[in-house]
């Protein structure tokens, strides 16, 4: 099909099958141009019967390998597998700074270095498919730039070359084709690989789960108290009794921000993996997963492949796990499908039943208050009914003391009266001597103290407001960020939304993180699940105090999430909870203001006058 012109039709009618959307018109391109090629150097090398995957999905993830050749090993007799990246480029050179990046003409930006990006997934594979454990040398990888000149991208092997990552041009192609031949014999058919690469069950390896145990290990050692122990405890032994008696059992962990949600999170994972036994940690937050990724991987980049999404389990086997933990479960959704979800996946299946469906003991570890957007159902009672209806057990432990907002519970319960999350209405702001709470005169007054605390204190800082400006699109590389953020002849930017880096402000995931995020002004969506010494929160003007109360005003908020059909009580909800989060992000102090002058004035009354003493 490749030699006669037919095989991109095919193709394309199988992705449209597989994926539920056609593949755009540079996709199509480069199977008509390098598929064809890759065809006639299988044929040419004598290795006709060597099976060919193309489009190859990589195990709970959305990246595709081009293609896989699957064989039987002319050496050894056994299974043997090539992964190839196929290039259309005719020169690439190595990036200044880092040679795991190269430029090409195409691109505006760095892109990954064609033989490290093969190596990857060949890394990957091995760490995520069953079917190579314990045999990691039966694959291997190359990048085959088939319209290059040796010239034209030979400063791409700056990089360390080994038998996963290999690259070879139009001027190799013989030494491609004795490569093909080392790994992949022409006596026998490539089927019987194939269909065992295929049928291998996707979990983590024993070597990833010992890389990763020994990171844990020499990372600071959390200390566990009170609750959260025994919320560690009840994971460990409902993992041992579903070894033991061989069946489920949900464990759900609740608490609200800086309860230590996330280090139990981080310490069961350690445990599991000291023990062998296959986990995977999850979240709905794409902010929050890269940078758990950076904070369990930072060293070992394989042992960030076990941090996934929410919506990484929808085609995966009942049971292929045996622990899933679901930080940030307030995220979950009512399903994993989105635009680019396939017609056969798009089964009205909910995420929580994915979620418990993938794993023996699936363990949610949430903050109810911290629903934020519409859709987002991960609360207590929704898991407890889940569960129920599949006749699975469900233990919950409720986490009391908290160490974020410098450990004042005084302050988290004032923030959820403030804000109307219980009954009872606002009451006056009592100092604790724990946690610091003012109120600014105006936006600048309060970045100016943020400053102060910055340079004086060496304190993290940041300010974040309610979603009440527009944002525009980002802008290009060396411009500068639009200042959308607009009260009075105050101005800033907001966060950036993308994965890079832009005219010093750093990428979205990064935001609250990054010292470079000063100075943009983050939203819920970047500030969630994080935390800083010190926090300055905007309220915008969709919630107002009025008469007695606080109201939202729907209207003044500019998130699109937030639909025609969404009900005006879940918007109101929803608003509250956004304020929530960022009210209770900041470890030693939090700076409020708002837009509108009535609630500004109430604000200062509740906080009984305190206000910052710096003269701007």
């Amino acid at each position: 099909m490749a030699l006669d012109g037919s095989l991109p039709l095919r193709l394309t009618e199988q992705f449209v099958h597989m994926h539920g959307y056609r593949p755009g018109s540079s996709e199509v391109r480069s199977w008509e141009r390098s598929i064809p090629l890759l065809a006639a150097a299988l044929n040419d090398a004598g290795l006709g019967d060597v099976e060919v995957m193309l489009e190859y999905a990589l195990p709970l993830n959305s990246k595709r390998a081009d293609a896989v050749l699957a064989g039987v090993h002319p050496v050894s007799g056994e299974p043997s597998y090539v992964v190839v990246e196929l290039k259309q480029w005719s020169q690439a050179s190595p990036h200044d700074d880092d040679p795991e990046l190269c430029l090409v003409d195409a691109y505006a930006h760095p892109v990954l270095n064609p033989i490290e990006q093969v190596r990857r997934y060949c890394e990957y594979l091995v760490n995520f498919n069953g079917a190579l454990a314990g045999h990691p040398k039966r694959v291997g990888g190359v990048a085959y730039l088939h319209n290059a000149t040796e010239y034209g991208v030979n400063g791409l092997r700056e990089v360390e070359l080994d038998d996963r990552g290999q690259l070879f041009t139009a001027e190799g192609r013989g030494a491609f084709l004795d490569y093909l031949r080392a790994k992949l014999s022409d006596k026998h058919p490539g089927a019987g690989a194939a269909d065992e690469l295929l049928a291998g069950k996707t979990v983590p390896s024993q070597q990833l789960m010992a890389l990763a145990a020994q990171e844990v290990r020499e990372r600071e050692q959390f200390v566990l108290l009170d609750q959260q122990q025994v919320a560690y405890r009840t994971v460990l032994n409902a993992v041992r009794d579903a070894k033991q008696s061989d069946h489920k059992t949900v464990v759900v962990v609740t608490g609200g921000p800086g309860t230590g949600k996330s280090v139990i999170a981080l310490s069961v994972l350690g445990e599991l993996y000291r023990q062998g036994v296959p986990a995977l940690h999850a979240t709905g937050s794409q902010s929050f997963t890269k940078t758990m990724r950076k904070v369990a991987g930072a060293r070992k980049r394989e042992v960030q492949d076990l941090f996934k999404y929410f919506n990484s389990f929808m085609t995966a086997e009942k049971n292929t796990l045996d622990v899933v933990i679901c930080d940030e479960a307030h995220r979950i959704r009512e399903t994993s499908a989105n635009r680019y979800t396939s017609a056969a996946h798009r089964t009205g299946r909910p995420q929580i039943d994915e979620l418990i469906d993938v794993a023996r003991v699936p363990v949610f570890l949430l903050d109810e208050h911290q629903v934020v957007r519409p859709g987002e159902m991960g609360t207590v009672a929704e898991i407890e009914a889940a569960a129920t209806r599949k006749g699975i057990d469900c233990r919950v432990v409720s986490l009391d003391s908290q160490f974020r907002c410098g450990g004042s519970d005084a302050y988290l319960r004032w923030v959820i009266r403030f804000l109307g999350l219980e009954p009872g209405g606002p009451v006056s702001w009592e100092p604790d001597d724990r946690m610091h709470l003012q109120v600014a005169r105006s936006p600048r007054e309060m970045e100016t103290f943020l400053e102060a605390r910055r340079a004086e204190d060496h304190a993290s800082a940041r300010m974040s407001a309610g979603y009440c400006w527009p944002w525009s699109p980002e802008p290009r590389p060396g411009d500068p960020l639009p200042a959308d953020v607009v009260i009075g002849d105050w101005t800033r930017p907001w966060n950036l939304r993308g994965d890079r880096a832009i005219s010093g402000a750093p990428p979205s995931a990064l935001w609250a993180t990054d010292p470079a995020g000063f100075g943009q002004i983050g939203c819920v969506y970047t500030a969630q699940g994080f935390e800083y010494d010190w926090s300055g929160v905007i309220i915008g003007p969709d919630l107002v105090w009025r008469g007695d109360r606080w109201v939202t005003d729907r209207t003044k908020s500019k998130d699109p999430v937030f639909k025609k059909s969404t009900p005006d009580a879940d918007v109101d909800r929803l608003i509250r909870n956004t304020y929530k989060v960022l009210l209770t992000r900041g470890m030693v102090g939090t700076v409020v203001y708002s837009t509108d002058p009535e609630s500004q004035d109430r604000l200062r009354e509740l906080v009984e006058g305190q206000r910052i003493a710096v003269s701007v």
